[in-house]
């Protein structure tokens, strides 16, 4: 019997050990993908970055304005002038459809808390 206990013994400690190292090497793997995972983020900031102040240099107001300097006869741009600007009471806002639905079947509904509350079932008044 002591024999047959050992045998397991040692099959169940081989066993776990076996699992241990999978487990181990499943750990390593995921540790690896997510420090991969963490550079592909940094990078990508560091290229967001890079785009953000490229977009900033790009946009700046003294470029853009040399630039529609340069091209003004090709593209016709104009100043801005205040009056080029309308006011609020100008715009005009879409008008409310002039048909509206019909009302076929209205409820009340001012009553219909207090049938409620007091008990009263209009199905009940209508059969009597």
């Amino acid at each position: 019997m002591r024999t047959v206990m050992y045998i397991l013994t040692t099959i169940a400690v081989v066993g776990l050990a076996f699992w241990a190292y999978r487990e181990n090497y499943a750990t390593q793997q995921a540790l690896s993908d997510a420090d991969r995972l963490h550079a592909n983020i940094r990078a990508a900031h560091a290229r967001l970055a890079v785009l953000r102040a490229e977009w900033a240099f790009q946009n700046r107001p003294d470029r853009l304005r040399d630039l529609a300097d340069l091209n003004f006869d090709r593209l016709g741009l104009l100043p801005l002038h205040p009056g080029q600007f309308g006011q609020v009471d100008q715009v005009a806002y879409p008008q409310p459809p002039s048909e509206l639905l019909p009302i076929t079947d209205p409820v009340d509904v001012s009553t219909m808390n207090y049938d409620a509350l007091t008990g009263a079932d209009e199905s009940e008044e209508d059969f009597e």
